[in-house]
C-alpha cells in the first residue's frame, strides 16, 4: 500500500523481539482521535486490539475513510492469532474488512453485540468471518496470548477492557472507557476487576487519554434525559434527530421520549436502520410495540406525531441530514422543524457541523445542539475518572493511547501525580515500537505507520501529493497552457492558448503570462533544448510566478506542448 506519512521522520528499524519479551506497537490512535490499533508480539505470534478507521478532515477532500498502515504486518499474516475487538464504534471496527481481505479467517474476539455489528458490516465486503463470542469475567486463549475480560463502561452497550498475558508479563488494555455510575443499561466499569488486576500486577496499562484534558468526572447519561425530553415536549412539528449509527444509548433515551410524547419514529439511512436492527434483535435496544413505523409511513402524518433518526451528525456531506440542510433529501425542512444533534464534535469537524447548523437556521429550523443544551454526554472517561483507575490498579509502567498529542501527554502527567515515576510512563506515536522485558518497558524502535487513504473502491493508492493537488484545485483551479512551438528553434509559432477551470481568466493578466513566455523561449539556450518535458517545465515554472504575483493564487498548472 502507498502511504503518507504525517510529517517527515527518520524510521527507525526495530531489531528482533528480545526473548522472553513482549513487543506493544500502536499502529494507529496515538496523535489523533480515530484509527485505533495495536499489535502485540509474543514468541513470534501477534495479537492485535482493534482496527478502526479515521475520518478525513477539510484538507483531505475526496477521502471516505483513512486506515492504519498494514505494512508491518505483510508477510506475516499467518501469524496473527487474533483480532480483539473492544467494541463496535467505528474507529475500533471500521478497519477490519481491509484487514481480513488480506487473510479472512484471523478470529475475531468480541462481545455480542461487537460482533454482530462488525459481521453485518463484513457482509457488505463479501466476507464471512471467524468469530470468538466473549464476555467480561471470560479467559480465552489465543496462541501464547491470554485474555481476561473486564467490563467497562462506554457509550455503546457491551465495551470490554481487555487484560493480556505472557510470560513476559500482564498488559491491561482499558479500549475506549468511562465510569458512569447511573448507566442506562446498569452496567458499569468494573473497578474491582480493576483492582484484582492490581494486586496481581498490572506491568503496562494502556489507558485511553481522549477525555485527559477535562478535569473532574464525565457526567451520566441519564442527566440527558431532561433536556432531550424539553425537546419533545415543546417542538410543535417534526423532531430530526441525528446521531452515530451505533450510538445506541442515546437513541433509547430518543425512542423513550418519542413514545412519552406520543410520537411515531423512523430511522433514516442505511447504516442507522441496519444497526438500530440488529441491536433491536439483540435486546439491547427496548422498543414499545407501534412506535417505530416505516418512514413512508410517517410522510402522512401530522408534523407534531413524527420524529426522525438519521446520520450525519459531523456533518458529512452525502450523509441524511446534510443532504436535507443543502435541500437535496426528499425530507424538506423548514420553520418551525427541529433538529436535535446528538452526538459529539470529533476534532476536524468543526466547520462541516456548523455549516449545517447554520443552513437549518437560516430554513428557519430549530437545532438543538451541545453548545446551546445539554444533549450530548462523552463515552470517555476524563481526568478524575482516570487517577482514580491509576490508584486503583497502581501499574508499573503506563503508555497512554487514543488520543491527540495534547491528549496523551494531559494523561501522562496524571500518571506521574499518581505517584507513577515520569520514566516509567511512555508517551509514544503511531509506529513506535515498546518491549516489556523483564519487568521493564522501553522503546525499542519505530515501523511505518503513515496514513492509508480509501478513495472510492481504491486502497492506499492516494498519497499527500493527490491531496495536495486536490486542494490545489478546490482553493486556486486549474490553468491549462497549450503551447505550439517550432521544432527547430523552440519559439513559439502561435499565439499561447489558456484554457482555465475555476480560476478567473483577466486577458490583461494572461497576455503579460504570454509575453513573459516569449521573453524566456528567446534566450539562446532555449533553442538547444530537445527535450519537451523541459520546455513544458520552462513554460510552465514562468506562467506559476506570473499569475501568483498577479492573483496570489496557485491553480493546478499543466502545460502541452506540441511541436509544429
Amino acid at each position: 500500500m502507498a502511504r503518507s506519512p504525517r510529517s517527515p521522520r527518520k524510521s527507525k528499524s526495530p531489531s528482533g523481539v528480545p526473548s522472553g519479551g513482549l513487543r506493544v506497537t500502536p499502529l494507529g490512535g496515538l496523535g489523533e482521535v480515530g484509527r485505533n490499533m495495536t499489535v502485540f508480539e509474543y514468541n513470534g505470534k501477534l495479537l492485535i486490539v482493534d482496527c478502526g478507521v479515521l475520518f478525513p478532515e477539510e484538507h483531505q477532500p475526496g477521502i471516505d475513510v483513512i486506515l492504519p498502515d498494514f505494512t508491518s504486518l505483510q508477510g506475516r499474516w499467518d501469524d496473527i492469532v487474533g483480532i480483539v475487538l473492544t467494541h463496535g464504534h467505528e474507529d475500533h471496527i471500521g478497519g477490519v474488512p481491509y484487514l481480513l481481505k488480506e487473510r479472512p479467517n484471523i478470529p475475531l474476539i468480541g462481545s455480542q453485540l461487537t460482533l454482530a455489528f462488525i459481521t453485518a458490516k463484513l457482509t457488505e465486503h463479501k466476507i464471512t468471518p471467524v468469530t470468538v463470542h466473549v464476555e467480561a469475567e471470560d479467559i480465552h486463549q489465543s496462541g501464547p496470548f491470554e485474555l481476561e475480560f473486564v467490563a467497562v463502561n462506554h457509550s455503546i452497550p457491551d465495551a470490554l477492557a481487555v487484560a493480556i498475558r505472557t510470560p513476559a508479563g500482564l498488559v491491561l488494555h482499558t479500549g475506549d472507557f468511562k465510569m458512569d455510575q447511573f448507566p442506562l443499561d446498569g452496567r458499569i466499569t468494573d473497578l474491582r476487576h480493576f483492582a484484582r488486576l492490581g494486586e496481581e500486577g498490572v506491568d503496562l496499562f494502556l489507558t485511553d487519554s481522549t477525555n485527559a484534558e477535562v478535569p473532574g468526572f464525565t457526567i451520566s447519561e441519564r442527566e440527558l434525559t431532561p433536556a432531550i425530553d424539553q425537546v419533545f415536549a415543546t417542538a410543535p412539528k417534526r423532531i430530526i434527530v441525528s446521531s452515530f449509527a451505533s450510538h445506541v444509548h442515546r437513541i433509547q433515551q430518543v425512542l423513550d421520549s418519542a413514545h412519552a410524547h406520543g410520537r411515531k419514529v423512523a430511522f433514516v439511512g442505511r447504516s442507522m436502520v441496519k444497526n438500530m436492527g440488529i441491536a433491536r434483535e439483540l435486546e439491547y435496544l427496548k422498543i414499545p410495540r407501534g412506535l417505530v413505523v416505516d418512514f413512508k409511513k410517517l410522510q402522512s402524518m401530522p408534523d407534531n406525531k413524527v420524529t426522525l433518526i438519521c446520520t450525519g451528525s459531523q456533518g458529512e456531506p452525502l450523509a441524511a441530514l446534510s443532504r436535507m440542510a443543502n435541500g437535496t433529501h426528499q425530507i424538506r425542512l423548514g420553520a418551525d422543524d427541529t433538529v436535535l444533534m446528538a452526538s459529539s464534535l470529533i476534532p476536524g469537524n468543526e466547520n462541516a457541523i456548523y455549516g449545517i447548523i447554520n443552513k437549518f437556521t437560516d430554513l428557519g429550523v430549530k437545532v438543538v445542539h451541545k453548545g446551546n443544551a445539554k444533549v450530548h454526554v462523552s463515552g470517555h472517561a476524563s481526568a478524575g475518572e482516570l487517577v482514580y483507575c491509576y490508584n486503583i490498579v497502581q501499574p508499573t509502567h503506563v503508555m497512554p493511547v487514543h488520543g491527540e498529542s495534547k491528549h496523551l501527554h494531559a494523561n501522562a502527567e496524571l500518571a506521574v501525580k499518581t505517584g507513577i515515576a515520569p520514566e516509567r510512563v511512555l508517551v509514544v506515536k503511531d509506529g513506535t515500537t515498546v518491549d516489556l522485558v523483564n519487568g521493564k518497558a522501553a522503546v525499542s524502535g519505530q515501523v511505518e505507520a503513515g496514513l492509508v487513504y480509501v478513495d472510492g473502491h481504491t486502497v492506499g493508492k492516494v498519497t499527500e501529493e493527490t491531496l495536495k493537488e486536490r486542494t490545489s484545485l478546490q482553493e486556486g483551479g486549474a490553468v491549462t497552457v497549450v503551447a505550439l512551438v517550432d521544432a527547430d528553434t523552440n519559439q513559439l509559432a502561435e499565439p499561447l492558448e489558456f484554457v482555465t477551470k475555476g480560476f478567473i481568466q483577466d486577458k490583461v493578466i494572461f497576455d503579460g503570462a504570454a509575453k513573459k513566455v516569449s521573453i524566456a523561449l528567446s534566450k539562446p539556450s532555449v533553442s538547444e533544448i530537445d527535450d519537451l518535458d523541459q520546455l513544458e517545465q520552462l513554460i510552465g515554472d514562468t506562467v506559476a510566478r506570473h499569475l501568483d504575483r498577479a492573483y496570489r493564487r496557485a491553480p493546478v498548472l499543466t502545460v502541452v506542448v506540441i511541436d509544429s
